[in-house]
């Protein structure tokens, strides 16, 4: 069975700790940094733990395993399920300054038989957590990265073996170069192009047209786009959170969704003032109904777009990580149903409260799942003065 090399796996870690912490800047000496590890990719684990100690950094590790999310939700009382140790999280949000939090499973269908309400449930009894982290990231004092790990159930959900699913790794965090961090700081410094070129633009609407989608997003006030931060390794993604009350229309997604341990295939979303009144899937809608019907989570948190000559993600890997920056023809677009991103507020995010954040159209929800459309697709803006400009078609941003 393929197994990444120890050269591979130091260089990934650099690549996480050394750049895509701190907003691409790496971790400093003597801050504390939130690992999480899945049992499945202890290598990887090991690897990271041992660059931040190089670094000077503090690790503190957290060893999750999906056996026991699966008896916690098959024995576990709705009470248990939503249990939350307060003064643990707290003390833990307080003390962190970054979290690395790596992605595997052995199985990534392991919640099949699993109470889709139940999965939720449990989803839902850590937003605290993730509401101080916010704020704190709001502040300027805490960065995030995702990463993902391989394995044989991964590789074969994808269609792939295992060695060509870690080739893909491989190309789309730059690993097979000489110098990974080199070649991110040239990709994002390409893509903050881009997304200066997008900020400069008085975009008012945004019209979205592909095979079954015809679909209409106000930007909102005060919105900025965002990419290239180091937060997702890879991330080429180019990203904003519209003001969801504007969002009218359908949209079609032919990328499967994973999620909460299952698949959920052929997913089509219509809006109509802002909020999903029709949700369909060919496979799960079930659980596609449980999710949206989370409070806030019939609202759109987020809307990006990938520009293929970034990416080298050339296959569908069945994880959103990657599925959400594809590249291949036509790149992807992609929208959240759920949570805004507060950084895309184009001012002091710190100074806003939760109340004034709502006022201007970002939403806010325990949920903020990622569906990801690879078709050909238009996207067309309309600006203040209603002239229209195209921003992006076949896969690229048209803004030359």
């Amino acid at each position: 069975m393929y197994v990444p090399s120890e050269k591979l796996l130091a260089s990934y870690a650099d690549v996480l700790v050394g750049f895509a912490l701190g907003g691409g800047k790496g971790m400093k000496k003597g801050q504390s940094v939130y690992l999480v590890v899945p049992t499945p990719a202890l290598l990887l684990g090991k690897a990271i733990y041992r660059r931040i100690l190089e670094m000077g950094g503090n690790p503190i590790l957290s060893l999750i395993d999906d056996d026991f999310k699966l008896i916690q939700l098959q024995c576990g009382t709705d009470r248990q399920l939503t249990y939350f140790p307060h003064r643990y999280y707290r003390g833990l949000a307080g003390t962190i300054d970054h979290w690395v939090r790596i992605l595997s499973e052995r199985d990534p269908m392991f919640l099949k038989g699993a109470d889709p309400r139940k999965i939720i449930l449990s989803n839902r009894a850590a937003k605290p957590f993730r509401d101080w982290l916010d704020k704190k990231e709001d502040a300027g004092r805490f960065t995030w990265t995702l990463c993902l790990y391989g394995t044989p159930g991964m590789a074969r959900e994808a269609g792939m073996g295992l060695a060509a699913y870690w080739q893909q790794i491989e190309r789309a965090c730059f690993l097979d170069e000489r110098d990974p961090i080199a070649r991110w700081r040239t990709v994002f410094r390409e893509i903050a192009g881009i997304v200066d070129a997008l900020n400069r633009l008085p975009v008012r609407t945004l019209h979205v047209r592909a095979p079954r989608t015809d679909l209409r997003i106000t930007l909102g006030d005060k919105r900025r786009w965002l990419g290239g931060s180091g937060r997702n390794i890879p991330s080429f993604e180019i990203f904003t959170s519209p003001d969801w009350r504007g969002t009218e229309g359908i949209i079609h997604f032919d990328l499967p969704l994973y999620r909460y341990g299952n698949i959920i295939k052929g997913v089509a979303l219509e809006f109509r003032n802002g909020r999903i009144v029709k949700a369909s899937a060919e496979k799960n809608e079930k659980l596609l109904h449980e999710m949206i019907k989370q409070k806030n989570a019939d609202k759109i948190g987020e809307f990006s777009l990938t520009d293929g000559r970034f990416s080298r993600i050339t296959r569908f890997m069945a994880e959103t990580l990657f599925d959400e920056n594809h590249g291949g023809t036509f790149g992807n677009t992609h929208l959240a149903v759920g949570k805004s991103y507060h950084d895309t507020y184009a001012g002091d995010a710190k100074k806003l409260t939760g109340a004034q954040f709502e006022r201007l159209g970002f939403n806010d929800s325990v949920e903020h799942t990622d569906i990801i459309a690879s078709t050909d697709r238009t996207v067309t803006a309309v600006l203040a003065d209603g002239s229209k400009k195209v921003i992006y078609e076949h896969g690229r941003f048209t803004l030359n």
